[in-house]
């Protein structure tokens, strides 16, 4: 009698890479749009929009 042995349950594969820029882009548009409207101004808008590109490194 052999013995094998026992199974692991393993998630999927992990996704390594970049998000795809619109992905990206429809995730970042709601935080705008909040930002827009509670600060009332594209400056803030714009500030966070260059915190996140600097956060991903661009």
């Amino acid at each position: 009698m052999t013995r094998t042995a026992p199974r692991r349950t393993v998630p999927g594969p992990r996704r390594t890479g970049r998000r795809h820029p619109l992905v990206a882009t429809l995730m970042a548009l709601p935080l705008a749009a909040l930002l827009l409207l509670v600060f009332d101004g594209w400056e803030t808008v714009a500030a966070q929009a260059s915190s996140v590109g600097a956060m991903l490194g661009r």
